[in-house]
């Protein structure tokens, strides 16, 4: 059978409603930590084909290396790297960095766009994950990276977030209380089969509530960047309408 993105969310989303099976008890699948060792170490890489099979199509060593040279030649302006985070990066960022700022963008605004299906979520109990999605501000964290360390970092960057190539990396205009900085972010890559587009409300709150994997939980992803964007003093009022829905759910 072969659905579009859309086809294929409806119809998930139809299935999901079904029976929504909590992810309480998620800690018995969850084998490895989201760390700088794991993602340098390859056990990220091996986790994702584990689940996913031999044949999944993940990034080599040498498109890595490449993509990296190509974005750090096409930065708009000299001077440091920056990096955006707007959701898991705000409060795990795995890689170092000198300097970290409170910072919105503008032109793309922060969505639950891209199946999980390693991860905190499995080809079982699939998950969203958040990407940015165009239109609107999204605000969140920007992180320099100390100058001369910019290929060693975003390699540690790239092994995350790229490794399936559902991200596009993009150079983003960053705007912070001590002025504006360029900044490298990760948009949702649109042809993409991990791309979900069009989910309503609610069967979000199902795949988040039902989504668990080797590294968790899916809903406990969406409750830590909650809690860390309101410590941040930042209210993203559809991701705390989601967090209401999605534990209302998961306490049935």
């Amino acid at each position: 059978m072969n659905l579009s993105h859309r086809q294929l969310g409806s119809f998930i989303s139809s299935e999901i409603k079904q029976t929504v099976s909590p992810c309480q008890n998620a800690s018995t699948m969850t084998s490895i930590k989201l760390t700088r060792e794991t993602i340098l170490s390859g056990a990220l890489h091996n986790s994702v084909r584990g689940l996913l099979g031999p044949d999944v199509r993940l990034m080599t060593d040498e498109e890595r290396t490449g993509h990296i040279t190509r974005m750090l030649a096409a930065q708009p302006s000299p001077g440091p790297v920056w990096v955006f985070g707007f959701g898991s990066l705000i409060w795990n960022p795995a890689f170092h960095f000198s300097e970290r700022r409170t910072a919105r963008i503008h032109g793309f605004h922060r969505q639950f766009c891209l199946w999980a299906r390693a991860g905190r979520g499995s080809p079982e109990k699939p998950g969203l994950m958040l990407s940015l999605e165009r239109g609107g501000s999204c605000t969140g964290v920007a992180y320099q990276i100390e100058p001369g360390q910019e290929h060693s970092e975003l390699d540690v960057l790239w092994r995350r977030e790229m490794l399936t190539m559902a991200y596009r990396p993009v150079w983003t205009l960053a705007r912070t209380s001590q002025g504006d900085v360029w900044a490298i972010t990760f948009s949702a890559n649109r042809s993409h089969e991990r791309y979900a587009p069009g989910l309503d409300n609610e069967s979000v709150a199902r795949y988040l509530a039902n989504g668990a994997g080797p590294m968790g939980r899916c809903c406990d992803y969406l409750f830590d960047t909650v809690d860390h964007l309101r410590q941040l003093g930042i209210r993203d009022r559809r991701l705390e309408g989601l967090e209401k829905r999605v534990r209302s759910l998961i306490t049935v």
